[in-house]
């Protein structure tokens, strides 16, 4: 299937083709991804007014998150998450939990590796929501993930961060898949907090970075 302009605008973004602060033109957008200018105008409209892009003047530029716009996302993602992964304990069928325990398996094939651990990690919570079955939290939960792309820089680049999140994920589908509700949401939550922490002191430059 083709994919629309807007979409196309947020892959770039979210693959790091475009990076906070860097700014996008219609005409080298059209020129980039082989469509007119109209559908470029309303996707960037669009992508405005949901914060991923703003005004420097009379040019859009992909927005940045500074640190108090940063804890108030990682806030509402660590309940979300939670939220998710309490329900797919409950809701889950064998086959969306075999599914993450493969996921495991195959990522850790990627350790040392940032960028693909990080695109593994979205297919591995993606997962974890689809599991919950609850169609309104997913929404919310891709919203959040979409804003996730805003930040230049994955905690999974942290040194030792990689093999410590997936020790987790590893605990997170045995608590889901023992339907353990608490423990599944309560160490999804925890998860996403050391991810915050991790990154924190990455960019403060407090531990180094993979590579």
């Amino acid at each position: 299937m083709q994919k629309d302009a807007y979409t196309l605008i947020l892959e770039a973004i979210d693959h790091g083709t475009y990076r906070p602060g860097d700014r996008l033109v219609e005409s080298e957008l059209a020129e980039r991804f082989g469509v007119s200018r109209t559908p470029i105008r309303e996707a960037l409209q669009r992508l405005e007014t949901q914060g991923m892009l703003t005004r420097d003047g009379r040019s859009l530029i992909v927005a940045s998150l500074d640190h108090n716009q940063l804890a108030e996302l990682y806030i509402v993602r660590t309940e979300l998450e939670g939220l998710a992964a309490r329900l797919a304990a409950r809701h889950a069928t064998p086959e969306e939990v075999r599914v993450l325990r493969d996921m495991v398996e195959e990522d850790r094939k990627l350790l040392g590796d940032p960028s693909a651990l990080s695109r593994a990690n979205r297919r591995f919570h993606k997962q974890i929501h689809l599991a919950s079955h609850n169609r309104f939290l997913v929404q919310q939960l891709e919203m959040v993930h979409r804003t996730m792309a805003l930040l230049a820089l994955t905690s999974l680049a942290a040194a030792g961060r990689d093999e410590a999140a997936l020790a987790e994920h590893d605990a997170i589908v045995t608590a889901i898949e023992a339907r353990d509700e608490e423990a599944a949401d309560r160490m999804l939550s925890d998860h996403i907090s050391k991810a915050f922490v991790t990154r924190l002191k990455l960019d403060s430059g407090e531990i180094g970075a993979i590579g």
